[in-house]
């Protein structure tokens, strides 16, 4: 059995571990909350380029475009995909990690000849590790995620895409569901279906639009800001959940260190009574053989 100050010491311990797990929880609330409102004020824009796009498509459903499938229908298409997998740049948030990584090792196993496209340092230290090619990495801290790198992420992708390198785009990210779970999404970026921007059935304008200089090349112009915010979004979304689930670990640590020293302290008193015991025993004894002493040499 350990010995009181074995005991003393690793209760500081468990109660010094725990500030900083209560500190961590705390950052992670409070980055939580400003991820939230970022969120939210990212998603009106988004939702405003794809409004535009389908008003595009209503004028002309048979329209032809490079970013699209024909109208026909879905085509397999052979070649490399590139894969743009969002992680954070470290641990200590539960499975955040984990899932985004599972997901992307599921599509490497459905298609080998997938390229990737790594942000978080987590997420690339990973794939160094066990040898997995990185395509490009994103030197960008996922902890500030801005429309200016956004944007850069998509002009990568898009000029290997133009450039016929990749025939399919796919971004990994984990999405905040509602404000108590979340889930890992892989979603194609490129190319898009058709019925991503179709209206309503039966949903005319009455307006009519004149698209300068042509249609095709207003839909050029947009799809850079669709797949920009697409991935704006997507990074924002993983950031607040990667507070969230942090928020979630840290909480949970601090509980199991409570519960640690609770066991300790129960540990510490029995341990301490055990040796207040033994104490009162030999001062009895030792007083009983001193009585005794004296009672034999009377």
């Amino acid at each position: 059995m350990p010995s009181i100050k074995e005991i003393r010491t690793h209760m500081e311990s468990v109660r010094d571990t725990q500030k900083i797990t209560n500190a961590m929880y705390l950052i992670a609330s409070t980055k939580v909350r400003k991820a939230k409102a970022e969120l939210d004020r990212t998603r009106p824009y988004f939702n405003a380029v794809q409004a535009e796009i389908k008003r595009i498509f209503r004028a002309d459903e048979s329209i032809e475009n490079k970013y699209f499938y024909p109208p026909a229908g879905e085509h397999k298409l052979e070649g490399t995909y590139g894969c743009l997998v969002i992680t954070a740049d470290k641990g200590l948030a539960g499975a955040y990690n984990q899932n985004a990584i599972k997901e992307a090792r599921r599509l490497l196993g459905e298609h080998p000849q997938t390229e990737l496209f790594v942000v978080g340092e987590y997420g690339r230290q990973y794939f160094l590790r066990r040898g997995i090619p990185i395509r490009r990495s994103f030197l960008y801290t996922a902890q500030n995620p801005t429309m200016q790198r956004a944007r850069e992420i998509a002009a990568v992708l898009l000029d290997a895409y133009d450039e016929g390198k990749l025939k399919k785009i796919y971004i990994i990210y984990t999405d905040m569901k509602n404000g108590l779970s979340a889930e890992v999404r892989s979603v194609r970026l490129l190319p898009f279906h058709r019925a991503q921007f179709y209206s309503e059935p039966g949903q005319k304008d009455s307006s009519a639009y004149e698209f300068i200089p042509s249609i095709g090349e207003v839909l050029d112009n947009m799809i850079p800001s669709y797949v920009g915010g697409f991935i704006y979004s997507a990074l924002v979304d993983s950031f607040c959940c990667e507070q969230n689930a942090r928020m979630t670990a840290m909480d949970a640590a601090s509980r199991n260190a409570q519960k640690l020293l609770d066991q300790l302290r129960m540990q510490f008193n029995h341990v301490r009574q055990g040796a207040i015991t033994q104490e009162i025993t030999e001062i009895s004894a030792g007083a009983q053989a001193q009585r005794a002493e004296r009672e034999a040499n009377v």
